[in-house]
């Protein structure tokens, strides 16, 4: 029977009493490990467990969940509570779920098919993706949506047109739509990751299809204002900004990894076929209907891709831990990119790539009126253009990815796009620069995709949503830089040579590959591993005890000490990422042989969250090291709460958290 102390809670029971002291298997990444195992779940039976499991030994048994009976209370304290339902759900669904290979659970961050949508290895092509009927129902939603978008956005410029004459806010209208993407897209982001992405998804599109709703009713009934048009602007962005995160990192969920390049490219393809007829069809209805008529298109336009979501029966097993505070979650995902390379890497080319390539949208009207002596027509002549060359683009992006790799496809891709500015601006035919045109198009579609791909295959499921946002920002970042910049070289050096300028840039941008490389990824080890045992606790702690400070001792043979040196350096790594601050090494004056990691956590509860993190790539790296320990002592790992100097918490009149508490609970 279990006995648990009020003091202690629910993160009492984190200490897993039954197992006795810690031993050398909580030391896994610093936290506990349990290796896969693959037989006895594959088989359904459950392995004999070993009374004492060391890194050597291959299939120890899993250890129970000892919170799920718990749920947060009031002062971040974890109180006993009803145990949640388990989700049901049919054989033909469980059939298609990826479960989990400690726990035999389905796996939180398993990509989900449908039944029957199936991709032979064989059929793995640009429109492979479009066999889950699931990804299809969503993927056409969304042609829908972002048609009414771009409808929208020239409907409401024309609107801006008739009720303002100022410059500053016709051209406000753009800035109204696109802000929020750069505001809005890393907090939606955290949010995706700390909660259900599909009503995450469900919620951005509610709001932008409720600001359409109003949009189209003030322009029904003759309201309208401009800067009525602008906040009703800002909220439809807001809306789509919101489910933007969401909706990439859902993908991973929808299709295998190995059709997920054709599956985003698919994504950019909506984009663009709506980008090619929507302006077009924008204008056709403010002059046959009136703009009220295409505010209300945009406003039906995101009810199929809403009932898409919303029929969507996502499944996966609710994490352990609440969800972190909105500040905590966007400094983690800021931290794991910057000590992600592959992430990293990412982000600061494709933003580099945003501020050279800006001159092709940017200055696209001054091309047309100025250097093609031509008309509104002629612009759109050229957008058309630039949409048919992105779709193309993206059509291509899994063969080139799979035949050159994701380096040499993004050089390719940057070079196209560079010879294609070059001819932009050298170009004084209508045709020739719509050619041009494509294949700037072309070029900066392969190129984004292979980022985004590259991202996305990068992080794990945590951690995605933020990843992608950051990309998001930097592409909008770069792009919205860009704009501003080369509009200034237009004014001080001309049209013609910003243009050239732009290409030369993005030309020499190449070389950041050789110090930014984009990483060629193997097997998929971004799955969650559930650690094997809990950690032992004896303090009356809350998810805000803090800080935390957590030592693993090695014992390394002085020949192996160069190698084991370097092996840390990646664990190392993985702990900031994860969530580790002040990560040191330390070599013992006295004895050589033995090794101290530390690093510390500011909470408890964001050393619980780091240890929910544990992947498979970085189940690998600890096991690289322990292969050079020999030390078997139970004590090897401590775990310690600090105080630092003047802590109001330790006040001569604060309680003790160690005085008078029980021990942890046991069976």
């Amino acid at each position: 029977m279990l006995r648990v102390h009020a003091r202690i809670g629910a993160l009492a029971g984190l200490a897993d009493g039954a197992r006795g002291a810690h031993r050398v298997d909580d030391v896994g990444f610093g936290h506990g490990v349990s290796p896969v195992q693959q037989d006895a779940i594959a088989g359904g039976v459950r392995a004999p467990r070993p009374e004492v499991w060391h890194l050597s030994q291959p299939r120890p048994t899993p250890s129970r969940d000892l919170t799920a009976h718990l749920r947060p209370g009031d002062g971040n304290r974890y109180r006993t509570g009803r145990k949640p339902r388990a989700v049901r759900c049919s054989r033909r669904e469980e059939a298609g779920k990826v479960h989990d290979t400690v726990t035999g659970k389905p796996a939180q961050d398993a990509p989900v098919q449908d039944a029957g949508g199936e991709i032979a290895s064989e059929t793995a092509g640009a429109l492979a993706p479009l066999r889950v009927p699931l990804f299809r129902r969503i993927w056409s939603s969304s042609v829908c949506s972002n048609l009414g978008h771009q409808i929208l956005g020239v409907a409401a410029a024309w609107e801006m047109t008739r009720l303002s004459s100022s410059p500053t806010m016709i051209a406000s209208v753009q800035t109204a739509l696109m802000l929020p993407l750069m505001l809005v897209a890393l907090p939606a982001g955290a949010l995706a990751d700390m909660f259900d992405r599909r009503r995450i998804a469900m919620a951005g599109l509610g709001l932008a299809c409720l600001g359409g709703i109003v949009m189209a009713v003030v322009g029904l009934l003759g309201l309208v204002t401009p800067w009525l048009i602008l906040a009703l602007l800002l909220v439809i962005g807001s809306g789509v900004a919101l489910y933007g995160p969401a909706w990439q990192a859902s993908i991973g969920e929808l299709v295998p990894p190995r059709v997920l390049p054709a599956a985003v490219a698919l994504g950019s393809v909506s984009y663009n076929i709506a980008r090619s007829v929507g302006p077009a069809l924008g204008g056709f209805l403010v002059l046959a209907a009136g703009a009220h008529a295409a505010f209300s298109v945009n406003a039906l336009g995101y009810v199929p891709l809403l009932l898409a979501f919303f029929f969507w029966r996502r499944t996966g097993a609710p994490s352990r831990l609440p969800p972190e505070s909105l500040g905590r979650a966007l400094v983690s995902g800021m931290r794991y990119a910057a000590h992600a390379g592959a992430v990293r890497n990412a982000v600061v080319r494709v933003f580099v790539f945003g501020l050279c390539v800006a001159t092709a949208t940017a200055l696209a009207p001054l091309i047309a009126r100025d250097q093609l002596a031509g008309n509104a027509s002629t612009y759109g002549i050229l957008l058309g253009a630039g949409g048919i060359g992105a779709i193309l683009g993206s059509l291509s992006t899994a063969t080139m990815r799979e035949r050159f790799g994701p380096e040499i496809a993004v050089r390719i891709g940057t070079g196209i796009t560079a010879l294609a500015l070059v001819g932009i601006a050298l170009s004084r035919d209508l045709w020739l620069a719509a050619l041009c045109f494509a294949l700037q198009g072309m070029g900066t579609m392969l190129v984004l995709a292979m980022f985004n791909v590259g991202v996305q295959l990068a992080a794990p499921r945590w951690v995605t949503a933020r990843a992608l946002s950051l990309y998001s920002s930097a592409v909008t970042g770069g792009i919205a830089l860009g704009a501003m910049g080369w509009g200034a070289v237009t004014n001080a050096l001309g049209l013609q040579a910003a243009v050239l300028a732009s290409g030369a840039l993005l030309a020499a941008s190449i070389l950041l590959g050789l110090v930014l490389p984009m990483v060629r990824e193997g097997e998929d080890k971004r799955a969650s591993v559930t650690i094997g045992h809990d950690p032992q606790v004896a303090l009356a702690l809350t998810a805000r005890s803090g800080p935390v400070e957590i030592e693993i001792d090695y014992r390394v043979e002085p020949g192996d000490a160069r190698a084991f040196y370097r092996a840390m350096q990646d664990v190392g790594k993985a702990r900031r990422r994860n969530g580790g601050f002040g990560w040191s090494l330390a070599r013992d004056i006295a004895d050589p042989c033995l090794w101290t990691e530390r690093y510390e956590c500011p909470t408890w509860g964001d050393y619980l969250h780091m240890r929910e993190r544990f992947t498979e790539a970085d189940r690998d790296l600890q096991h690289a090291v322990e292969a050079f320990n020999t030390l078997k002592d139970d004590a090897r790992l401590r775990r310690r709460l600090l105080r630092p100097s003047g802590s109001v918490r330790w006040a001569a009149d604060a309680p003790d958290p160690g005085e008078g508490s029980p021990r942890p609970f046991t069976l």
